[in-house]
């Protein structure tokens, strides 16, 4: 018998790597899936509709951190830590210089990722401000911008799947709800815990793909000038409100729980203080919203295509289907779960949606087939992470190629979504496999 759910993650992939875009091909795909199932078309328009809601405020506040962001990068502060690095590559341009410089890129821009998380939950906003003015260092350097997306999407996922903390507290407090909604209640510290092992899925990814994209790639590029007028000078007054807007930032997001009032606080730092005429702050403004907007209504489209694809009722026929082949053989069973949680995944874009979606169906099943509730929240935690990193309407890929693709030469999918499919993803079922199946 035909899914509808899988049919329609399929057909969003294929439409995806076709190069269509991403927010076309979820609603393409949504009508696709819906009519399959049975829905009217009226009834698939409306569920989208509704559902679109359920992401408006997410995408509202990336929107905002996106127009924060681009006031940051405006005061210079980037582009005069930019410049200083490449002219330290070239006042010693040896080879052990540039391998210096790529290892501490490489470092700054992992902490920078995972800081984004939990201690300055500002999540992909930091891309804007940093990204685009390294590309002319990167390519300086040769560096492999598949490197780059790899090193972005760990700080970006690894961080929530482990630690309690930021995003990560948001996480686990889904997961949390989920087992209480099977009537199967956890502790909330037990969480952290049980995903211990899944974690190092990430980490064994991040080695590897190193590794992999070490080799250099050539990309086009403007030469570089070193002439000394080119050197942004950064007026202390400047720098003063840009650390105030972002401890502003911090502050307001920590105490009031929410990413628009944060965003807005650090803004409003920026027009108040009177460092720049309101008019410049306000075309610098519009177009970092520009940048994170995108990413803004594919996450309200990925919200949609979940609702339509919950209103199917394929989901829990697929797993019930496959429970049957299973015929409750427990590593058999593992793998199907989390094969079927990767594609629900894949298609929603959202670690944080699919919580709901598989936990009501997971649980009684890993139950039935002798999970303890460790291995119930390893199998939980670890399927709803899965696809996560590689899917196409993920702000996990997305955020990364809008600043490594400014220049038109990172491609969506093959350069962030594969890469972090295949780095991540497999290494993450083979060692949420085993927790499930050891603890």
């Amino acid at each position: 018998m035909v899914n509808a759910v899988v049919i329609a993650v399929i057909l969003m992939i294929i439409l995806c790597l076709c190069r269509l875009n991403v927010v076309i091909s979820l609603f393409i795909s949504s009508l696709v899936g819906g009519l399959i199932s049975g829905m009217s078309l009226n009834k698939v328009i409306s569920v989208f509709g509704k559902n679109i809601v359920d992401g408006s405020e997410v995408a509202l506040s990336y929107a905002l951190l996106g127009g924060f962001a681009a006031l940051i990068s405006y005061s210079g502060i980037t582009d005069y830590l930019v410049n200083k690095i490449i002219r330290a590559i070239h006042s010693e341009n040896s080879r052990l210089s540039r391998i210096k410089v790529k290892v501490i890129i490489i470092v700054a821009l992992l902490m920078m990722s995972i800081m984004s998380q939990n201690l300055i939950p500002v999540h992909i906003a930091f891309i804007p401000i940093v990204i685009p003015p390294l590309l002319s260092l990167f390519n300086d350097l040769k560096m492999d911008r598949r490197l780059i997306a790899l090193v972005i999407g760990f700080g970006l996922c690894w961080p929530y799947v482990l630690l309690p903390y930021g995003f990560g507290q948001i996480f686990h407090q889904i997961i949390q709800n989920g087992f209480e909604k099977a009537h199967h209640p956890i502790e909330f510290n037990m969480i952290w815990k049980a995903m211990l092992i899944p974690s190092l899925g990430y980490i064994v990814g991040l080695l590897l793909g190193i590794f992999y994209f070490r080799k250099p790639r050539e990309y086009k590029a403007e030469p570089y000038s070193e002439q000394e007028d080119t050197m942004p000078v950064i007026r202390p007054y400047v720098l003063v409100v840009t650390v105030v807007a972002i401890l502003a930032t911090f502050l307001v997001q920590t105490f009031t729980d929410s990413m628009i009032f944060g965003a807005l606080a650090g803004v409003l730092v920026f027009f108040i203080s009177g460092v720049y005429k309101w008019n410049e702050l306000d075309s610098q403004f519009v177009e970092g919203i520009k940048i994170m907007s995108f990413i803004g209504v594919v996450i309200l489209s990925a919200n949609g295509f979940a609702g339509v694809m919950n209103a199917t009722g394929d989901i829990q026929k697929l797993v019930s289907s496959l429970t049957e082949i299973t015929n409750g053989h427990k590593l058999i069973s593992i793998i199907v779960m989390y094969l079927v949680s990767l594609v629900v995944t894949l298609g929603i874009g959202s670690s944080f949606a699919t919580i709901p979606i598989i936990a009501t169906l997971f649980i009684p099943l890993g139950v039935s087939i002798g999970l303890n509730t460790m291995a119930l929240i390893a199998l939980v935690g670890t399927a709803s992470a899965l696809g996560d990193s590689g899917s196409p309407a993920s702000d996990s890929t997305l955020g990364p190629t809008a600043g490594l693709d400014v220049d038109g030469q990172h491609d969506h999918i093959r350069d962030t979504c594969i890469p972090n499919f295949v780095f991540y993803n497999v290494p993450l079922i083979i060692f949420g496999t085993i927790a499930t199946m050891i603890l």
